[in-house]
């Protein structure tokens, strides 16, 4: 710890409390997930609208043939999540704003977009049904690193952006 000016608290440095965790980043808390996450419904609504909009344009030009694209709309999510998650910023909209990013520590950091879509994927299979949710939510309470059970499964972590 380092001395404080006068009306400032106490600095703790990261090897103090973040010494055990096996990768060089400080793991985001699960508050700053479930913001990221409120506010990426906001992003997914506008992104299926804009698709939609995409899809009939489409439809109409290929005199209703395009129309059967509307079967991707529920995974609209899904894709919103690959494209965010797996592009440059490793992470959505939602925790861009709150200052978070998806790392692969294993794999070199990076997360690809297959990976970013199955990540996706585990997470609305897992909040879609009560008892996985439960089971998903506790592996991050439990532990100290503060991953999930979908981001354990994949070999991913959810830390802030530097």
């Amino acid at each position: 710890m380092q001395n404080p000016q006068p009306g400032y608290a106490e600095r703790f440095e990261a090897p103090h409390y973040a010494a055990s965790l096996p990768i060089p980043f400080v793991r985001a808390s699960l508050g700053a997930r479930t913001v990221a996450y409120l506010l990426d419904i906001l992003f997914i609504f506008g992104f299926t609208a804009l698709l939609t909009l995409l899809i009939t344009v489409i439809g109409v030009v290929t005199f209703g043939l395009g129309w059967t694209l509307f079967a991707i709309l529920p995974a609209s999510g899904v894709i919103y999540s690959a494209i965010t998650v797996g592009g440059s910023k490793q992470s959505t909209i939602g925790q861009r704003l709150m200052g978070l990013r998806v790392v692969a520590p294993e794999r070199g950091g990076s997360v690809d977009f297959i990976t970013a879509a199955v990540h996706a994927l585990l997470f609305y299979v897992a909040v879609s049904t009560f008892l996985l949710w439960c089971l998903d939510l506790a592996f991050g309470l439990m532990r100290s690193d503060r991953r999930l059970g979908h981001d354990l499964l994949l070999g991913l972590a959810v830390v802030h952006a530097r």
